[in-house]
């Protein structure tokens, strides 16, 4: 209640809508893909929230939100490695890290804290599983 998050990597935008529910006092969904924006105003629309959009690499950027929120981020390892130090950044001046993940790869392996673990039920067309299991993480 009362933040400034930022939902990184927003996707649909159904992070930053739980977090503008939950009464945050601004919600930014960050996500270059332009598709998402238009996918994140239809979802708030539906939904009765605001949210802002920023469609720009925020990497490395500080407006000084009190929470970031990343969902699935750590598929890739030049993406991963371009991560870890803002993450670091922003922890430093005492912003709360949340990272939920499904187990990839290139999660950092030390730093982390599990807050939550979920069992969601996904397509085997898009999955290797019917049952992906995820974790919340908290950088420590």
């Amino acid at each position: 209640q009362g933040k400034r998050v930022l939902d990184f990597a927003s996707g649909s935008g159904l992070v930053a809508i739980a977090a503008a529910k939950a009464s945050a006092a601004e919600v930014i969904a960050a996500d270059i893909d332009p598709f998402c924006a238009t996918a994140i105003r239809l979802n708030a629309e539906a939904n009765g929230v605001g949210i802002k959009f920023l469609g720009s690499d925020c990497i490395g950027t500080d407006a000084g939100w009190d929470v970031v929120l990343a969902g699935d981020v750590f598929y890739d390892k030049s993406f991963a490695d371009r991560l870890m130090p803002w993450f670091a950044m922003l922890k430093a001046r005492g912003a709360d890290i949340l990272v939920g993940d499904p187990g990839r790869s290139y999660l950092p392996k030390t730093g982390l804290e599990p807050l939550a673990v979920y069992e969601v039920a996904v397509t085997r067309a898009l999955e290797d599983a019917l049952i992906k299991r995820t974790t919340v993480w908290r950088f420590a």
